[in-house]
């Protein structure tokens, strides 16, 4: 994202050496890395949070298409009358004792 090259940072780094000097330099790195970690967590919450939302509008817009192709088929194929599946004959029933010869 920012691009960075090694010898930027050893610029920036002999910089702050110089202007903050080897004794608080320690402490100075301790709070810059808190505050980069808390900024990172933040960008992948956010993060998270927007591939979240895009899950969701994918998932309705497929809900959508299905939801259209169950029409479309079912205006292709309608279902039977329930008088024409009133004569139909009931599925054989598995019987618990078994078939003589």
């Amino acid at each position: 994202m920012f691009d960075v090259a090694p010898t930027e940072l050893l610029i920036i780094a002999i910089v702050a050496l110089v202007v903050i000097g080897p004794k608080d330099l320690p402490r100075v790195m301790r709070t810059v890395g808190h505050w980069v970690g808390r900024a990172r967590g933040m960008a992948r919450h956010f993060r998270s949070g927007i591939d979240t939302m895009m899950r969701e509008a994918e998932l309705e817009e497929m809900e959508k298409k299905w939801r259209e192709e169950n029409e479309r088929i079912m205006r292709e194929h309608p279902m039977l009358p329930s008088a024409e599946t009133e004569a139909l004959p009931p599925p054989a029933a598995a019987s618990d004792e078994p078939k003589q010869p």
